[in-house]
């Protein structure tokens, strides 16, 4: 009995060239369509995209600006820096205020947790005069602050302190022992789905504060 002949392998995986000279011409209208509706860069082949060259705030540590690889933290983009309890964290946010505020930039910071120390900052090289401060009464209006102040489009950093300390309206105003399991994590997932889009067409860096917690519950 004779062995069945194979098919060469670029017969069985290659596609013909005709249809790929087709492939993107077979869906140029519904292209167009999107691109009528939507704007010219809602799709487009990556060869046509635009390269961003990506603007950064110096993070004022020149060995994490280096590790990041960029050379800071990005504008457009939503930080977390996150650790255990006196780690440096709200450190390192103030150093990129500083950096900012040396570049002329417009900082604010959202100190949710109601415990920013002036001295520090200032020590730390935080011009205060020129730092906007928000103490704000429930977690909804720190986020609805932060949001204002993004789509101003002028505003260089913004440094929430902290996740931790953005405590829904709900909780706030309702009675002590009450449950209040999965608030702040629905006001959080709501804020960013928000926040996201908007922030990545501005040129604000927005850092989060957040702490490592061991246990649900524990602060």
């Amino acid at each position: 009995m004779k062995p069945k002949k194979v098919a060469k392998a670029d017969k069985v995986l290659g596609a013909p060239a005709s249809s790929k000279e087709s492939g993107l011409a077979d869906i140029a209208e519904t292209l167009r369509a999107l691109k009528t509706k939507f704007g010219d860069e809602a799709i487009m082949t990556l060869s046509e995209s635009r390269r961003v060259d990506i603007d950064v705030i110096p993070t004022g540590s020149i060995g994490l600006d280096d590790a990041l690889g960029i050379g800071g933290f990005p504008r457009g983009r939503i930080i977390e820096i996150y650790g255990p309890e006196s780690s440096g964290k709200t450190t390192l946010a103030l150093h990129a205020i500083a950096e900012a505020q040396k570049m002329n930039g417009i900082c604010a910071f959202i100190d949710a947790e109601h415990a920013m120390d002036p001295e520090y900052a200032k020590n730390l090289g935080v011009k205060l005069e020129e730092l906007l401060i928000s103490q704000p009464d429930n977690g909804e209006q720190a986020l609805e602050i932060v949001e204002s102040l993004v789509r101003t489009g002028k505003i260089d950093v913004i440094v929430i302190d902290s996740v931790a300390a953005l405590t829904p309206r709900d909780e706030i105003e309702g009675e002590m022992g009450a449950h209040h399991v999965g608030k702040q994590a629905r006001l959080m997932s709501q804020a960013l789905r928000k926040l996201t889009a908007i922030v990545a067409k501005s040129k604000t860096v927005v850092i989060f504060i957040n702490q490592i917690r061991m246990q649900i519950g524990v602060m």
